[in-house]
Parts: structure tokens; C-alpha cells; sequence
């Protein structure tokens, strides 16, 4: 069965791998991550560190029981009980309710770990997948998103008041 877990440093091989092994599914609905991304991978992923024991974000991944990466679901931007809310899973599970149950998971996470009590998350228009997944687990659509902040595409902000329970 797969386990949510914190991010730590012994991730960094599977989650390379994991971006590796899915990067053209993902560039197919969010804006590929670019060459520097993995060629500064290392440091990157240590700064997500920094960041996270700062309190600032809180980063995890669904790892399978073979110990590889299924996806990522990051609490961002920790300010005033709130935290916007991103994720990616592999192309192998998606599709199969997994991204559902991880958000709905994290979402109890972020209130009860983090004391959060409202998740923000954007989605573009195009990508109707994360759109199912966030409404499923009970976020709203709130405004439109800003395009610069979502690869340049056009899309809408989603919100979800954590004390609410779907």
C-alpha cells in the first residue's frame, strides 16, 4: 500500500528518478520544468529542504512499497494558516483515484499537523484531470488564476476551507 511521507533526504534518488521517468506526461498538461531543473536537480532539491525545515513549505511524496515515488504533494507558501497546494502523480497510477485520496489525505495533514485551516490550489483550464481531483476533495473555484503563474496558460484558483470535510 502506498505512504504518504514527509519529504527528506533520502527521497532525492527516487524523486529524480520519478520526475525523469514521467516528465513527458507532465509536460503534456503543466509546464515542463526545463533542462536546469535536473542538471541543478542537487541543489534544487536541498533548497526544498532549507525551505521546508524553515516552516515555510512541507513537501511530501506517496512512495509505492518498493520505495519509488508515485507523486508529490507540496503545501507552498505556509502564511497565516494557509498554503497553496500542489501535487503531481505518475502517469502509471493516475487515473485510479490516487491523487484524490492523497489531496483528501494531506488536506487532514495540513489541518491537524500544520494548523492550516484553508488550501489553495491552481489548476489550468486544459487540464481537466486536476480540476476532477480537486473538486472531489472539496475545493471551490474561487477566480481566475494569473497565466504567469501557471506556465502562461489560463486557469482558475480553487479553494478549500480545511474545518469542511467532504
Amino acid at each position: 500500500m502506498p505512504e504518504l511521507k514527509r519529504l527528506h533526504a533520502g527521497h532525492a534518488p527516487a524523486v529524480l528518478a520519478f520526475e525523469l521517468a514521467n516528465r513527458a506526461y507532465f509536460a503534456a498538461s503543466v509546464s515542463d520544468r526545463g533542462d536546469d531543473f535536473f542538471d541543478q536537480f542537487t541543489d534544487r532539491y536541498n533548497a526544498l529542504l532549507a525551505e521546508q525545515e524553515a516552516g515555510i513549505c512541507a513537501f511530501h511524496v506517496l512512495v509505492a512499497e518498493d520505495g519509488s515515488v508515485l507523486g508529490r504533494f507540496n503545501l507552498v507558501d505556509i502564511e497565516d494558516r494557509t498554503a497553496e497546494l500542489g501535487y503531481r502523480v505518475a502517469q502509471q497510477v493516475a487515473g485510479r483515484g490516487v491523487a484524490t485520496a492523497t489531496v483528501l489525505e494531506l488536506c487532514r495533514l495540513a489541518a491537524a499537523r500544520h494548523g492550516l485551516r484553508t488550501l489553495r490550489a491552481a489548476a489550468t483550464h486544459q487540464n481537466a484531470a486536476s480540476r476532477r481531483v480537486l473538486a472531489k476533495a472539496g475545493f471551490v473555484p474561487v477566480g481566475p488564476a494569473d497565466p504567469a503563474h501557471l506556465g502562461g496558460k489560463p486557469g482558475t484558483w480553487y479553494q478549500r476551507d480545511l474545518a469542511l470535510q467532504p
